[in-house]
């Protein structure tokens, strides 16, 4: 028989996810498309309270703050650029912005104290890692999550070491040892610096998860998205157009890999059902006054 594929062997995981599970999942743009799926499936997952995160060293700040439960307060508050007058933090996605700065923090505020509750009860954390890369904000050399369409002169790019980076990694499960970890490496490629430098960002990123697994085998494990992808989703057909992001048959391939990786079969027939019934109401026709 002729093989059309490189298959990624994945042994089904230890730590797993179910229904009985509450689950942070937090990490790049492809942690919102697995989180939403579990939460359209039935699962109790909360997925990036603060917004999208790239970079592990985000991650970890994040879930330091999700941890100690800290308010925001007015000094985290900064003025976005390109002309815009709304008000974020360097910790949010822009689309936490508000019009003022008592706005802005009522709101954060708001988010954090469920969202740390939610934290402080999880057991399971799946976090997906984007790149390696940072941006430092020059007046404070902090790492931001988001730069908020500042001047970029603002700003001090680098790359993380590969020991800044298994600090960062492994950081989260030395400091959170009632949680079990599942980590995965974005399959969306990162091409500003070319397909070298995405492939070091990336290289970085699965050495220094490796190394966490092999630190704590019994609290962390990764899923290969990243593998699927370049491997047996290698075709441009599974990609969008940007020929970066996987497309929706993609995603829903990886999908279903997650899935015989980390869900037992008795829980995906509930999903499956709890997904069907989800996907009915956004065809239920709205009734006119």
């Amino acid at each position: 028989m002729i093989r059309l594929q490189t298959p990624v062997d994945i042994p089904v995981s230890r730590i797993g996810i179910s229904l009985q599970d509450k689950v942070l999942v937090i990490g790049s743009c492809f942690a919102d498309t697995i989180g939403l799926r579990m939460k359209n499936s039935g699962m109790d997952v909360m997925v990036n309270p603060f917004g999208t995160q790239y970079n592990p060293v985000s991650v970890f700040n994040s879930l330091a703050r999700l941890s100690s439960g800290i308010p925001f307060r007015a000094d985290d508050c900064v003025q976005m650029g390109a002309g815009s007058t709304l008000i974020c933090s360097f910790s949010h996605h822009t689309s936490f912005a508000r019009e003022s700065a008592e706005e802005f923090l009522r709101n954060a505020n708001e988010a954090l104290a469920a969202s740390s509750a939610f934290f402080r009860e999880c057991n399971k954390v799946i976090i997906t890692l984007g790149t390696s890369w940072v941006f430092k904000w020059k007046e404070s050399g902090e790492v931001v999550s988001n730069c908020l369409k500042l001047d970029p002169s603002g700003f001090i790019r680098e790359q993380l070491s590969l020991s800044q980076a298994e600090t960062a990694v492994q950081g989260m499960l030395r400091s959170w040892p009632d949680k079990q970890f599942i980590f995965t490496v974005s399959p969306i490629r990162h091409m500003a610096d070319g397909a070298h430098g995405n492939q070091v960002s990336k290289a970085r990123l699965l050495m220094a998860v490796d190394r966490a697994c092999e630190t704590f085998p019994a609290r962390c494990e990764y899923f290969p998205a990243y593998e699927i992808m370049l491997d047996e989703l290698r075709d441009y057909r599974f990609y969008s157009d940007d020929m970066c992001h996987p497309s929706s048959l993609a995603q829903n391939i990886i999908w279903e890999r997650f899935l015989d990786y980390a869900v037992s079969p008795s829980d995906r027939q509930a999903m499956e059902i709890a997904e069907k019934q989800y996907r009915r109401t956004l065809h239920i026709p709205h009734q006119k006054g």
